[in-house]
């Protein structure tokens, strides 16, 4: 099958890098790119015309919510109300539970990945919230996960998350992690019997990775563990760590070093490893707010940084700075981890924080974003033939309407959209040439259905706070309204 685009804006990639062309097409056979440029004379089974359009490579979401969104709650926590979105102990040590039966977690991740596919992803590894499950993600659960991205057509790296500990509020209000290591065991049991799964299934939009949590819910055992097996396996890990003092305080306590070097000496700075945020290096203002090699130890192991611009804004955070980790030769790459799961806002506000970061107008410009959300994912996959548009890679492609009047006029039509745009203006997709976004719908999802069931199960998420919490507050105790309810008036006297 031969399938040709035109578009008025196409991302192309040319001499190795990312080229503009104007007025231009994109053909492929099967799932690969076989021409780009502005004239193909040869013959097509299918084509589509996108007119005022800009075509991108498909976008590489590395820390991809695959949830019911919970940052709509938790953003907007003072200190009180926030330590009641951690686990009480006692919760921890009696009444923990799964919030949602396995059916409810498979509508969930539908949703959630249709969200994806809506908002222009085509390449995503997952992040889900452990806080509503009895522990952390059953191997049953990312089987299903499997199923659901294999019917939307999204490229997915995947494994079911695991951990030791999880973060608790102690009676007196302190936070530290309370820990189940057969628990720990377990989950990466089951994460390498996902990866034999997935090898079974030889699907080639479907790779096996290893999810641990968050650094400081893991213990050395489980560390040294996942280092071994990524080694042997040849897989990719992905692991939360150096977000935030909590977690650096919590990791010198039990292990006398810093999380950074907690994962040299465990063997898991590497090349295959990504780190989602790894904001808090020595060069971060709450540590040494100055540069002692934290930096280069990072660009000398090889490692990838998930930078996830949107999402550390909302808590309160930035990189120190996209433009100081790029210099030092760090492979930066993009990552949503809330939502919306929005790529183009994120890379806007990544732009303007790098700004605000380094005190300079040009810290980051908008091609380096551009660069991060595609070839920086490749890079970090290991994949020469994604986040590009270029004759050989898969066809893996993301169109985002212009059309508008809203949108503004147009300059450089990548700059202007992700000053001016959204990922909401997504139109059409394909993954390795196959359809998934079509005239912004997905072929196949009910997705009002998907709203309704997915808007039901927030509101139980959302109770299921308060019986967590050290101090059992009601919901309306941990998330106020922005306003106080209306209140009728009474009734009018006519005369």
């Amino acid at each position: 099958m031969r399938t040709r685009w035109r578009a008025r804006h196409i991302l192309a990639h040319q001499d190795g890098g990312h080229a503009l062309l104007q007025d231009g097409e994109v053909v492929w056979q099967d799932d690969t790119v076989i021409y780009v440029g502005p004239r193909y004379d040869g013959p097509v089974d299918e084509e589509r015309d996108l007119g005022e359009s800009l075509v991108l490579p498909g976008l590489i979401d590395l820390d991809a919510l695959t949830d019911v969104d919970h940052l709509v709650l938790d953003s907007w926590a003072g200190p009180e109300r926030g330590k009641g979105l951690q686990w009480s102990l006692d919760y921890f040590t009696h009444r923990r539970h799964d919030v949602f039966t396995p059916q409810e977690r498979s509508t969930i991740r539908a949703y959630a990945l249709a969200q994806l596919a809506l908002h222009g992803i085509t390449t995503f590894m997952p992040i889900a919230s452990e806080v509503h499950s009895r522990w952390a993600e059953p191997y049953d659960e990312l089987v299903d996960t499997a199923r659901t991205a294999r019917r939307i057509g999204l490229r997915g790296y995947l494994g079911p998350a695991y951990r030791s500990g999880v973060n608790v509020v102690l009676p007196d209000g302190s936070r530290d992690v309370a820990f189940d290591e057969e628990e720990g065991r377990a989950g990466l049991r089951a994460a390498v019997r996902f990866l034999d799964h997935l090898a079974e299934l030889d699907d080639p939009l479907l790779t096996g990775v290893l999810l641990p949590c968050r650094i400081e819910t893991l213990t050395e055992e489980l560390l040294l563990e996942t280092a071994r097996i990524g080694r042997e396996r040849g897989v990719l890990i992905r692991l939360h760590a150096l977000q935030g003092l909590t977690e650096r305080d919590i990791v010198r306590r039990r292990h006398g070093m810093t999380p950074l070097e907690l994962l040299d000496t465990t063997g898991l700075l590497g090349p295959n490893l990504l780190i989602p945020h790894t904001v808090l290096l020595d060069r971060h203002p709450s540590v040494h707010g100055e540069d002692r090699g934290d930096l280069a130890r990072l660009a000398r192991s090889g490692i990838s940084v998930i930078h996830c611009p949107q999402t550390s804004l909302r808590y309160g955070e930035m990189l120190h700075s996209f433009r100081a980790y790029r210099a030092a030769g760090v492979n930066l790459c993009l990552g949503t981890d809330s939502f919306p799961p929005d790529l183009i806002r994120g890379m806007d506000v990544g732009v303007h924080l790098a700004k605000i970061a380094d005190g300079r107008s040009d810290a980051a410009p908008a091609e380096h974003y551009v660069e991060a959300a595609t070839l920086g994912g490749a890079r970090a996959l290991g994949r020469t033939d994604l986040g590009r548009i270029a004759p050989g890679a898969q066809a893996d492609l993301v169109a985002f309407s212009l059309d508008d009047i809203r949108d503004g006029v147009l300059d450089d039509p990548v700059r202007t959209f992700l000053l001016n745009g959204t990922a909401r203006q997504a139109t059409d997709s394909v993954v390795a040439g196959r359809p998934v976004l079509v005239d912004g719908g997905l072929p196949g999802v009910d997705l009002d259905a998907l709203r309704r069931d997915a808007q039901g199960l927030f509101e139980r998420m959302r109770a299921a706070y308060s019986e967590r919490d050290t101090a059992r507050r009601d919901t309306d105790a941990l998330f106020p309204p922005t306003f106080p309810t209306f209140r009728a008036p009474a009734a009018e006297v006519r005369g």
